[in-house]
């Protein structure tokens, strides 16, 4: 199938993605008077002299904003928040179908990382969560940063934390087959962009002692000094041994390799000098740092790419649908770093004895029951950590 023409002939045909739907009958002026004039009133009162019942009283309970600023649009570069709507909108699509949640694409017209928090501040009120989508590194950092001190919602950017918390539920997986513990594999790393950031700190979170990352320019090392603040603060909880020099030096003896990154970086011989039973996560889309077929001849036990056309895609929807449908059921205040463990945890438990014995470490991205248990685990997780509204 020529995916590209059908999407021009699809988009074109639909006009939009999404569309809002009233949820109450206007058909008599009862109906009229309730909905709307004089009626609505009412709950305008209510929520003044308490503004959490906004959450009873109006959508915003099950509602999140989609926002980006153009800058890193999928693979295309900074194209621009209009161009980016289509992105925006199938998103939204994403959010219903898979978690039940209300998504808002809003395309925020500026280059300023302050005017981006100061935009999505000032409207926030409207929504339960905000998921940032499509924010080009260190940028993305800094506003999320920012929004989440100056908001009591969920501020959650999907690039980094929504890939994170599938690559650890594929790795959690890869090293039940291995027979490897988390403190003592080895972990190079090609890319340290936002992806790359969120991974590498998640994967410490979960106990990963030996990370090493590299950027365009190498190895990220402790020694160097960095202009970006973001890259300097990673440097400092990365890369234990001192590793110097290239991909190939970091990737020498590691137990897992992780590519978000570009395509045709990792070579067979970087693969051969790994450790036994090597777990390959290549991610670069379209074509991944290495090809699976070339990595398993290459000696590769595990092999996962950000392609449906392999087993084991890492793909967001595992993630993002029920983590927001988890904390909009509890009102949370955040998405914290327990919520996110808790998320990768029921990812990796869908997958069965059966299905890893085959290789398989991680479930479809079209399996609904994803959501369902990775809301449950989110929402167990907030209200044990005081995230929890309710």
């Amino acid at each position: 199938m020529d995916y590209k023409k059908a999407a021009i002939e699809k988009h074109k045909e639909w006009r939009g993605k999404i569309e809002i739907r009233s949820r109450c009958p206007i058909k008599t002026t009862e109906d009229l008077s309730v909905a709307y004039t004089p009626g609505v009133a009412e709950p305008c009162l209510e929520i003044k002299k308490d503004a959490d019942l906004s959450y009873t009283y109006t959508r915003r309970h099950n509602t999140v904003a989609v926002i980006t600023d153009g800058t890193a649009v999928l693979g295309l570069g900074n194209i621009g928040p209009v161009a980016g709507m289509p992105v925006m909108e199938g998103k939204c699509v994403l959010f219903k179908e898979f978690g039940g949640v209300d998504a808002i694409p809003l395309c925020v017209e500026t280059l300023t990382p302050d005017e981006v928090v100061k935009a999505i501040a000032m409207f926030c009120g409207s929504f339960g969560g905000v998921n940032l989508e499509d924010i080009c590194a260190p940028r993305c950092f800094e506003i999320e940063e920012k929004l989440k001190k100056a908001v009591d919602i969920p501020i959650f950017h999907d690039d980094q934390h929504g890939t994170a918390v599938v690559v650890l539920s594929g790795i959690r997986n890869a090293l039940k087959i291995v027979g490897k513990s988390p403190e003592r594999c080895r972990v190079a790393m090609s890319g340290a962009g936002a992806a790359g950031t969120a991974i590498a700190r998640l994967l410490l979170t979960a106990g990963f002692k030996d990370i090493t990352l590299c950027d365009i320019n190498g190895v990220i090392n402790r020694n160097n000094n960095y202009s970006d603040k973001y890259l300097q603060a990673l440097a400092e909880l990365t890369n234990p041994r001192g590793i110097k020099g290239s991909l190939a030096d970091a990737v020498k003896g590691a137990d897992i390799f992780i590519g978000v990154s570009a395509p045709g970086l990792l070579t067979e011989e970087m693969i051969r000098s790994m450790n036994n039973d090597a777990v390959i996560f290549a991610m670069a889309n379209p074509v991944p740092e290495v090809m699976p077929d070339v990595a398993v001849k290459a000696g590769a036990r595990i092999v996962a790419t950000g392609r449906s056309d392999y087993p084991n895609q890492i793909n967001n929807l595992l993630a993002f649908p029920g983590i927001f449908r988890g904390a909009l059921d509890v009102r949370a205040r955040e998405i914290n770093e327990e919520m996110k463990l808790a998320a990768a945890a029921a990812i990796s438990e869908l997958v069965s004895r059966e299905e890893l014995a085959k290789g398989v470490i991680i479930p479809s991205p079209l399996n609904k029951k994803v959501a369902e248990n990775v809301a449950k685990a989110v929402a167990e997780a907030a209200r044990r950590t005081g995230a929890a509204r309710i």
